[in-house]
């Protein structure tokens, strides 16, 4: 029978005290207590926990977190681990993955979910997660862990194997993965997902799946088990010789190159870059993740690098003999699919926390914290700068490519219908330079990375390590719970927002107030324009009645292309209906009006704007590998294919050999 005693205290053969609680119990109460610390400042870990209830955690979990907010409520004080109703298994670890990355990593999620579905929809989640590389701890639940109750519904019965469940699936999508078949198991689990998801190079998503039976058992646990521990976040020191080598490389230079990621946001090392590149003159190309490592306007920066680069990163990418990468992982985004750096002398210095990620282009590989490695750097190379030539060539071109922004950012007449890039201009020349905007798949990625004038290291929250449709919503709730005193733009297509709007629902729950710039194209404008050169023309691409055309009524089976009319959506219609405030705008002006009403409102408001998406973002004058199909009867696919064997002569592997 489970024991339904309240919380006591004994001994056990060792006289060490023990705490009489289930296997939740256990579990909430660890999580209430787990602290991280970086540069002296001590953060408590988890913010709390997401949840949708199920009969594989109902009981456990989710008695667990009732009992604890009850006894917080009666004790006049805050739950140490407020619960979050999520409408969405998979949407609750997006809004988590955005906390944790607003946070920097020093904080993060717990989230669970019921056996079966409830938990295998989180899979996509700790993909995301583990490939952002930001961390999140996932709790689903499992079957019966004595079988006494099996085969149970949603039991995944293996002939060949009689442990293995559904959660198996998340061993590799997750940096740790624990099942936790008995009580005494569950420390060391607990004790092996917290390693994981504070350290800056292994984290991502830590899986500690618990059988339901098991959450509901209860255990005498040694007091220890609870008290509060801190976790140390090291900023790991590069070594003194990797710093010369660095240094002695970087002082060959004519025209060098920065490549920033993600990692000199995490590491707070935005200061230090800028003072870094201001003092010696190297200009900055920012990554997806590194987007606001520098300011948009600063006299170094000169935006994105890569396949949805800007002009001026992309042309100095071209000529560099110099690469240095700070904590980047050198996406094929970044690399343009491996053409952006073709100088064929080209020198690379690789710094890294990971060092998967140090070694990825040869050359000198810096392990080391990126704030730490810049202010060694700096010492080392002293007097260094560029040359007043260079300088004046980036200084060209950046003002080339702003130029270009502004003129697509404008509006000759304001009550004219807008396109994509006017709408990406008035959200940023709305915002507050501590606004962040919040986007992560469809053409709307590629279009921010290149346009959108980030003015805030934390301003531009994009997710592209795993370009998820459907993390906007809840990636700019989570954001939003993060850092309530910034106001939140999601910028999302329609074929995204019909992936996973349904969060909207908690975003009224919560009190948590977003605005979202609901683009309307009638369907995947990123594919189609991709479909387009590719020479698919824009196959699958448009939400729209099949026509006539074709039909076979003999079989009955293929009713005609779908080339008909727009279908009747009326997206609008449905955000209104989940209890968010609607503003249909035509036009510049209505926008304009709406943007500064939903920032004075203190409740989440969704924008409704149709555009062209025949209108797309200026060319980057870069390129990504996606295969084309190298036969046809189509015309537009042999074309498209001569265009790629023409990019693949140019790309190449960089496989330098090691600097010394």
């Amino acid at each position: 029978m489970v024991s339904t005693a309240p919380i006591s205290a004994s001994k056990n053969d060792n006289a060490e005290p023990t705490v009489h609680l289930t296997v939740s119990q256990a579990v909430v109460k660890f999580l209430a207590n787990q602290f991280v610390e970086r540069d002296g400042v001590r953060t408590k870990f988890f913010a709390g926990a997401f949840g949708i209830f199920g009969h594989g955690n109902v009981a456990g979990l989710g008695q667990a977190l009732l009992q604890a907010e009850i006894d917080a409520v009666e004790a006049g004080t805050e739950p140490d681990l407020p619960y979050v109703l999520g409408r969405n298994e998979q949407a609750m670890v997006h809004s988590a993955v955005a906390y944790a990355r607003q946070k920097d990593r020093l904080q993060a999620w717990a989230v669970t979910a019921s056996v079966g579905p409830g938990s295998t929809n989180m899979l996509t989640g700790a993909a995301l997660a583990t490939i952002n590389r930001l961390p999140v701890l996932l709790l689903p639940a499992d079957t019966f862990a004595t079988r006494a109750s099996a085969p149970v519904l949603q039991e995944l019965e293996l002939p060949s194997s009689g442990d293995v469940t559904v959660n198996d699936a998340f061993k590799p999508l997750s940096r740790y993965f624990d099942r936790v078949w008995r009580p005494e198991q569950l420390p060391s689990a607990l004790l092996g997902a917290m390693r994981v998801l504070t350290d800056p190079v292994e984290t991502g998503a830590a899986t500690v799946a618990i059988p339901q039976d098991v959450q509901a058992e209860a255990f005498d646990w040694p007091e220890s088990l609870f008290a509060p521990r801190t976790w140390h976040m090291a900023r790991p020191v590069p070594e003194k010789s990797a710093v010369e080598r660095a240094a002695e490389v970087i002082r060959s230079a004519r025209k060098p190159l920065i490549v920033a990621g993600g990692g000199v946001i995490y590491s707070r090392a935005t200061d230090a870059l800028a003072s870094f590149c201001a003092a010696t003159g190297i200009p900055v190309g920012q990554s997806q993740a590194g987007k606001g490592s520098l300011p948009y306007d600063h006299p170094q920066s000169v935006g994105a690098v890569g396949s949805t680069g800007t002009t001026a990163a992309n042309a100095l990418a071209t000529e560099a003999d110099v690469v240095i990468g700070i904590g980047t992982r050198y996406s094929d985004f970044t690399t343009a699919s491996r053409t952006a750096f073709t100088n064929p002398d080209v020198k690379f210095v690789n710094i890294n926390v990971a060092s998967i990620d140090s070694v990825k282009q040869g050359g000198v590989s810096v392990v080391a914290d990126a704030r730490e490695s810049l202010d060694a750097l700096a010492e080392a190379l002293g007097d260094f700068t560029v040359s007043d030539d260079y300088r004046s060539r980036v200084a060209e071109l950046a003002q080339a490519w702003d130029d270009t922004v502004t003129s697509v950012y404008a509006i000759e007449d304001s009550s004219a219908p807008l396109n994509q890039n006017q709408v990406i201009g008035l959200a940023n020349t709305l915002s507050d330079p501590r606004d962040v905007v919040v986007c992560a798949a469809g053409s709307m990625p590629g279009d921010l990375h290149k346009l959108w004038r980030t003015r805030d290291a934390k301003g531009y929250h994009v997710e592209y390590g795993f370009s998820c449709m459907g993390y906007e919503v809840a990636g700019g709730i989570g954001a939003k719970m993060a850092e309530p005193d910034r106001d939140v733009f999601i910028l999302v297509g329609d074929g995204s927002y019909l992936m996973m709007a349904t969060e909207l629902v908690t975003a009224v729950q919560e009190g948590v107030k977003v605005i979202m710039i609901l683009v309307q194209n009638h369907g995947f404008a990123s594919i189609g324009s991709l479909s387009e050169s590719l020479g698919s023309q824009r196959f699958g691409t448009d939400y729209r009645y099949r026509s006539d055309d074709g039909a076979s009524e003999a079989t009955g089976l293929w009713k005609g292309r779908l080339d008909g009319g727009i279908l009747p959506v009326d997206l609008a219609a449905n955000a209104a209906s989940l209890g968010v405030d609607v503003v249909r705008v035509n036009n510049g002006s209505e926008f304009t009006d709406a943007v500064k009403a939903a920032k004075a409102s203190e409740t989440s408001t969704v924008i409704h704007v149709e555009t062209d998406p025949l209108i797309a973002a200026p060319d980057s004058e870069s390129w990504w590998d996606v295969p084309v199909s190298a036969t046809s009867t189509l015309e537009s696919t042999r074309t498209a294919y001569e265009t790629y064997q023409t990019w693949k002569k140019i790309q190449r592997p960089f496989l330098r050999p090691s600097e010394h």
